[in-house]
């Protein structure tokens, strides 16, 4: 065991299995005290059991480490508050939240009800609010601490995921924004861009990942690329745990408002979006103006993310 944590209290939530088991676990190694949240349920969020993060607690205190488990919701502002209360009332204090929980309602926006939208944006991104509105002033009160928000590369758009991209990327806003106002208080928050073979991305129908592979993209939004970060191995979701806990360490204090991607054997930085490039003139531009010159000057050479198919030869209709 390490001990570049001991002696901080870390919360994880959704550290049942998975990307989040992986973080929890290797926080404890490195002597961190950890409450393990999960509310044990399927991956669209209903029903629930405490077995994944009871399990967790016992493989790390039979490795030595310290853990206590949580079986709250970060969906409610008052189950967050819970598992944030679970932390104070058994280790006095809280250091770092890892918001790792995340549930799955795929669909079709022209087929998908109020509730699927509500439900995934609930624990996802109001988790993500949830579980720091109640965290903070603990840490303002210390100066310091050290908040990790899972958000995804699908984030910049998945094909029947509009609730969980729309999550996923309103997580990095939100962890932009809170990093501004806490560094002050010596509080560094970045977004996580995680990957990885997990229960979740285990569930993407043959279809939708067929999709994906033609424009490019292997799985949380990350393009193809060299063919060994898309190996068996290279998938492990435990290849994420050691980059999200060094911004956990205070080797990582010096990174906030940032986007860091974690799947594979890489470790990423994102830039923040910039200007491609722009047109200008001096005064309100006209339709007819724009209609001449956006074409060959704002978007000549864009490829959108899903253009029309090409036009098909005569006699070569879609069949029924």
């Amino acid at each position: 065991m390490g001990d570049r944590l001991t002696g901080k209290v870390a919360i994880v939530t959704g550290s049942g299995r998975g990307i989040g088991r992986g973080v929890a676990m290797l926080l404890a190694e490195e002597g961190a005290s950890v409450v393990v949240n999960d509310l044990g349920g399927n991956l669209d969020g209903t029903d629930a059991s405490a077995s994944p993060a009871d399990e967790v607690v016992a493989e790390i205190r039979s490795g030595g480490g310290t853990a206590i488990a949580n079986h709250d919701s970060v969906a409610t502002y008052t189950g967050a508050g819970g598992i944030v209360k679970t932390a104070i009332e058994t280790y006095g204090k809280v250091d770092i939240l890892c918001h790792v929980a995340g549930i799955l309602r795929d669909r079709m926006v022209f087929n998908m009800s109020e509730e699927e939208w509500d439900a995934v944006l609930a624990v996802h991104l109001k988790g993500a609010f949830n579980t720091v509105r109640h965290v903070v002033p603990y840490m303002i009160d210390q100066r310091y601490g050290r908040i990790c928000l899972f958000s995804s590369g699908s984030g910049l758009g998945n094909t029947g995921q509009a609730n969980y991209s729309a999550a996923k990327e309103g997580m990095v806003g939100f962890a932009r924004s809170l990093s501004r106002e806490l560094v002050p208080h010596g509080i560094t928050v970045n977004a996580i861009y995680p990957g990885g073979q997990t229960r979740m991305t285990g569930s993407v129908p043959d279809t939708a990942r067929e999709l994906r592979a033609a424009r490019g993209v292997i799985g949380g939004g990350q393009m193809a690329g060299r063919a060994l970060e898309n190996s068996q191995e290279s998938r492990d979701p435990g290849n994420n745990a050691p980059k999200v806990v060094y911004l956990c360490t205070e080797a990582g204090g010096q990174i906030t408002g940032q986007v860091i991607g974690t799947s594979g054997w890489p470790m990423t930085l994102y830039s923040s979006r910039h200007v491609i490039r722009s047109i200008h003139k001096d005064g309100r531009w006209t339709l007819d103006e724009l209609e001449d010159i956006v074409p060959s000057a704002l978007v000549a050479g864009l490829v959108n993310p899903a253009p029309p198919p090409p036009p098909q030869p005569e006699g070569e209709g879609p069949t029924a």
